[in-house]
């Protein structure tokens, strides 16, 4: 089949890069635009006791909380000289005269003392925004912004929207830094691995044809469902990084095939039938595991598994038809433009390679083979000792420290905290419907008792509702907090009378056991898909049990060092973020899946050439050796690629896209160096032929429905 694609592809090479033009077309002018159409937030799980309380809450008794904080300070003078606050106070006049605003509360109107700073010399505003959804109130909120500054006064604004608003602009600031610290370090980099400048350019090419073709597959679904804004960092990271080791892996067998004397239509043919199948494997592997965050009701977690999937799907699309188109085009002229490596021999080191001869994978694979126990214990230990942190990993949510330390939603947040009396602490609300106000006061006095809480106060009432604020000890991620929430909704409700729990903790209580109730489906999900595909990629039960083993001996270590970095605080002021003693849940998750797409991308390279040399001479171990030989010099370039991009990223300033970046680095590391091109090869040399088993029904199957990897 994919010989005669490769062939297709050849004769129809100019249909196929118009086709190519025309997307990049759409994607320059209509894709782009997605940056604007996204949403912000989608942390939340919308069928959680939490959100249902928060949706009640503002259906029952309007809206509750501040959407914007407005900070007002000076340096010098008080908030009741006239100095202060005449600008402060024509300012809190222009929001109340504009219709995007709904109430705004300060303490020139209710002498609260919450909203004085101790020194007396700061104050600020809550603003509610009458817009029902996130998106509506980030637009409020940017047309409002011109209208918050009090003159000679320090202006600053905080709170939920700024937040969102806040990580939007980043998050653009991020992907452009990205990209201008990538870019070019790839380029260069692929010149000295391919010798030569048009060669070098066909993998960046492929790369920016796959995230202009995600943007637009993305831009569509966004039309038919909610995507978080997060998504393009994850599709310009995935994206990017998927193309060019797929173009590293089709180029690099294309010029190992002319090297051996085909000419290029036979080349791309040859080409597509081993690493044209090698790569729909490993895209279809990747695509399947980034799917399964759409099983999370998290409008983030689903979209990062939407922006994943676009983005391998499209890479993976565009290495098995426009670059084939292109390398038709090019034929010979895919070594032009070369540039001088006097430690390189050309074409003739090339032909040697294509013959099999010695280099240092070879010497890599032989010793591994002549002490494969050595190199398996040897490895495991390592790993062990980097995954041990994460048996003590914490778990919590997220906050304003995500963002960069100079960012004002994170100042404002930090300086309530330390200078207004009671602080950030986020209070616990619960919700009383339909009771009268005897039973409401008998329900205070049951959550007073509650162990941790020390105060319960009335927010608000109307008519049969009340919202009740509930104070407690410590940090709304801490144990009190967490256990206070699951203390009061146990509490007996009176007869006929509804309650529910919401606010900051119990939002963070309601994450972690959504995602712990959907976990177990995600594993088995990744797993039985990878499963079957690697079954039909190789013929055996055992190379796929095996994949998955070696996928998680990996993840787990990179898990390891980003505990011991990101929650216990090594390294931060190198960095750039600020430790909080706790992991927010949906990282290790979006890690996992991308991990696992990944981890499993280096076992197909590897396996794909090793199978090849199996079908070819029946010999175990030298399939073994043969296959890491050819294979070993583009894992670690790829991996290194890899690297480069993903450190564009976590340069970034959101700490969280940080902290999957160094985890993503950890475990490319781990993967190519220490699993591929040792722990992998040391099993498959005790292994033996059980590398090959597989039952007789299933053998069947293998041999009439398999992803054979066969050149013609």
């Amino acid at each position: 089949m994919f010989v005669w694609w490769g062939r297709a592809v050849v004769r129809l090479r100019w249909i196929v890069l118009a086709m190519a033009a025309v997307l990049v077309g759409i994607g320059l002018t209509w894709g782009t635009g997605v940056f604007g159409q996204l949403t912000g937030g989608g942390f939340d799980d919308p069928a959680s006791e939490s959100s249902q309380a928060a949706r009640r809450v503002a259906a029952e008794l309007g809206p509750q909380g501040a959407d914007v904080i407005v900070l007002w300070s000076s340096d010098s003078v008080s908030v009741d000289h006239p100095s202060f606050q005449g600008p402060v106070a024509d300012a809190i006049g222009r929001l109340r005269g504009r219709v995007e605003v709904a109430s705004v509360t300060t303490w020139y109107d209710t002498k609260a003392p919450a909203l004085l700073a101790a020194d007396r010399r700061a104050t600020y505003a809550l603003v509610q925004l009458r817009a029902s959804s996130e998106d509506g109130k980030v637009e409020a909120f940017e047309t409002l912004r011109s209208i918050l500054s009090a003159p000679g006064i320090r202006t600053e604004a905080g709170g939920s929207v700024p937040f969102l608003h806040e990580a939007n602009v980043q998050t653009t600031k991020d992907i452009t830094r990205a990209e201008l610290i990538s870019m070019p370090v790839l380029l260069v980099l692929l010149v000295l691995i391919f010798g030569g400048l048009v060669s070098a350019a066909t993998p960046l090419l492929i790369g920016g044809l796959a995230i202009l073709g995600a943007f637009v597959a993305v831009r569509l679904v966004d039309l038919v469902t909610d995507v978080s804004i997060f998504a393009i960092n994850i599709i310009t990271l995935i994206g990017l990084g998927m193309a060019v080791d797929y173009a590293l892996f089709v180029v690099s067998r294309f010029r190992e095939e002319l090297a051996a004397g085909y000419e290029t239509p036979a080349a791309i043919a040859r080409t597509m039938a081993t690493a044209g199948r090698t790569v729909l494997v490993s895209g279809l592997t990747i695509a399947l595991a980034m799917a399964s965050l759409l099983i999370f009701p998290q409008t983030f977690l689903r979209s990062m598994g939407i922006g994943g999937m676009a983005a391998v799907l499209v890479a993976m699309l565009a290495a098995l038809t426009v670059l084939p188109a292109l390398l038709a085009v090019l034929g010979y002229r895919i070594d032009a433009l070369r540039v001088p490596q006097p430690w390189r021999h050309g074409l003739r080191s090339r032909r040697r390679a294509a013959r099999g001869g010695g280099n240092l994978w070879a010497r890599v694979a032989q010793s591994v083979m002549r002490r494969p126990v050595r190199y398996l214990v040897g490895v495991l230990v390592l790993l062990a000792v980097l995954a041990t942190p994460f048996l003590r990993i914490e778990f919590g949510g997220f906050d304003e420290r995500v963002l960069p330390a100079t960012a004002a939603p994170r100042v404002v947040s930090e300086r309530i905290a330390k200078e207004f009396p009671g602080g950030a602490v986020a209070p616990i609300e619960v919700l009383v419907s339909g009771a009268p106000t005897a039973q409401v006061q008998s329900f205070v006095g049951q959550v007073a008792t509650v162990p941790g809480v020390t105060g319960v106060a009335v927010a608000a009432n109307r008519g049969d509702s009340t919202l009740l604020t509930v104070a407690y000890s410590g940090e709304p991620t801490g144990e009190i907090a967490q256990d206070a929430v699951r203390a009061i909704r146990v509490l007996p409700a009176p007869a006929g009378v509804e309650v529910l729990v919401g606010g900051r903790p119990s939002t963070d209580r309601d994450l972690l056991d959504s995602l712990a109730d959907r976990l177990p489906w995600m594993g088995l999900l990744m797993a039985a898909t990878t499963l079957v595909l690697l079954f039909l990629a190789f013929g055996s039960v055992v190379l796929p049990v095996k994949a998955v083993l070696m996928n998680l001996v990996s993840i787990g270590a990179s898990f390891g060092v980003v505990v011991w970095i990101f929650q216990d605080g090594h390294f931060a002021d190198l960095l750039g973020f600020t430790p909080t003693g706790f992991i927010e849940p949906s990282n290790p998750i979006l890690m996992l899946a991308v991990l696992f797409g990944l981890a499993t991308d280096y076992e197909v390279f590897l396996l794909s050439r090793i199978r090849e040399e199996w079908d070819r001479t029946g010999d175990n171990v030298g399939a073994v050796t043969a296959g890491l030989q050819h294979t070993g010099r583009i894992i670690t370039a790829a991996a290194l690629l890899l690297i480069i991009v993903v450190i564009g990223f976590a340069t970034g300033g959101m700490s969280f896209i940080k902290l999957i970046g160094v985890g993503m680095v950890v475990a490319i590391m781990v993967d190519a160096i220490l699993v591929r091109a040792l722990l992998v090869p040391a099993t498959m040399r005790l292994l033996g032929r059980w590398n090959w088993w597989a039952p007789g029904p299933l053998g069947y199957v293998y041999r009439r429905y398999g992803i054979r990897e066969k050149a013609e």
